[in-house]
């Protein structure tokens, strides 16, 4: 894996307090965390969100239909 090339900004103490990285690594890392992100909110195991066929049926005869 390719090391990532960072740079940090210090205060007047010298303490680390940002960092900042070239834009194409930070949209990677960002596409990975969001990647990551929509991974587990699919594989949540609560199901109470879902409707049953039944269910589903009977919200859909109560909506508004359009003319």
């Amino acid at each position: 894996m390719k090391e990532i090339e960072k740079k940090y900004i210090v205060d007047d103490q010298n303490r680390k307090i940002a960092v900042q990285l070239d834009i194409s690594i930070f949209e990677k890392i960002e596409n990975i965390l969001e990647d990551h992100g929509l991974f587990n909110l699919i594989n949540e195991d609560d199901k109470s969100d879902y409707l049953t066929k039944e269910e589903a049926k009977k919200f859909y005869d109560k909506l508004d239909k359009a003319n």
